[in-house]
């Protein structure tokens, strides 16, 4: 955990949105005829699939290396991920000129491995089963002297991510919409932190819900318990992007205050609403950036008829022989066939 203190503010998201301005990408928010007649809602879709390295991650990167001070630069940073938060540090640092070390698992979609190579990162591969990796990278800090970047808990993540909201808001303004509701993923929480921090502070009767892996769903325990609670599943999640084991010691505190509810859904769910991004709204989004949409056509949350509704599609980068077994329906347990078939 770094950058400790204080809650993030809107004023922090405001300062981080400067910083950022003209190397993120400002992503449009859009709306799906389609979806709002299935849904009998108004969904206004945020698509951060559009976002450089294909998600979010990039803008808490961005926000994080920038603040950095010569030295540090000049020493690089390292950062453990299983794939998104690995592509926006390594881009990050590839555009402001300094090393990046990146620990991933070794079972991290390739294509995710790939990419992060391809910014120019340097890659060192975990057992995610037997290795630790916040072991791994504070010793390879202590060794080269480098700054560690945490995927979610850290100030100056959260308030990367949480320039997610502040567009979200005034997008949604600028189109004459009041939120009712505002739905995104929720793995160590760093996204929604930050997002519901923004809207929050902008509209205040909009109701925040996260969504969770059913397989993964520490966080929900978390908020009924009162205090952060480790998940430790015996399965994997198809998810890959939400299975952090718990949420973290600076997100936690703020979704505790924030939350209206947290939804969990399937796998086969996930794959569904995958096709339906695909089939429908013609975006490509990974399983872990798409449980909100799978939360919404699998009736997980409620909602009041003609209400307005922000969706979050936190990322794009799937694996494309899952995302192919996916379009071919091979994921799709028999509990979900009647789902399947209202889909097509």
């Amino acid at each position: 955990m770094t950058g400790a203190g204080a809650s993030v503010t809107l004023a922090d998201i405001e300062a981080a949105a400067a910083r950022i301005a003209g190397h993120a990408v400002v992503t449009p928010l859009i709306e799906s005829p389609a979806l709002n007649e299935r849904l009998g809602l108004r969904v206004l879709i945020k698509p951060e699939t559009l976002q450089r390295v294909g998600a979010f991650k990039f803008r808490g990167a961005y926000n994080r290396l920038v603040q950095l001070n010569a030295d540090q630069r000049r020493r690089g940073v390292v950062a453990f991920s299983s794939g998104n938060h690995a592509q926006g540090v390594a881009l990050a640092a590839k555009l402001l000129g300094m090393p990046a070390l990146i620990v991933m698992p070794s079972d991290a979609p390739a294509i995710k491995i790939a990419a992060t190579r391809g910014y120019g990162a340097e890659i060192q591969l975990y057992d995610r089963l037997t290795d630790d990796r916040e072991a791994i990278s504070t010793a390879i800090a202590a060794e080269r002297g480098c700054v560690v970047v945490p995927a979610f808990d850290d100030r100056h993540i959260i308030a990367g991510q949480g320039t997610v909201g502040l567009e979200l808001v005034r997008q949604a303004e600028a189109l004459g919409a009041r939120l009712d509701l505002v739905v995104a993923p929720v793995g160590g929480g760093g996204l929604m932190a930050g997002v519901s921090t923004a809207v929050k502070a902008l509209s205040p009767k909009t109701a925040m819900i996260g969504v969770e892996p059913e397989a993964f769903d520490d966080t929900l325990r978390s908020l009924r318990a009162g205090h952060r609670i480790v998940s430790r599943p015996a399965t994997r999640s198809l998810c890959d992007a939400l299975e952090s084991p718990a949420p973290g010691e600076l997100t936690f505190p703020v979704l505790q205050k924030t939350l209206a509810d947290i939804a969990l859904v399937s796998d086969a769910e996930v794959a569904l609403a995958m096709r339906y991004a695909y089939s429908t709204l013609k975006l490509v989004v990974e399983p872990g950036g798409v449980v909100g949409l799978a939360a919404l056509l699998a009736g997980k949350i409620k909602l009041g008829a003609g209400e307005t509704v922000a969706l979050v599609l936190s990322g794009g980068n799937v694996d494309p022989d899952l995302f192919a077994r996916v379009l071919r329906g091979e994921l799709y347990s028999a509990g979900a066939s009647a789902w399947a078939d209202s889909s097509r």
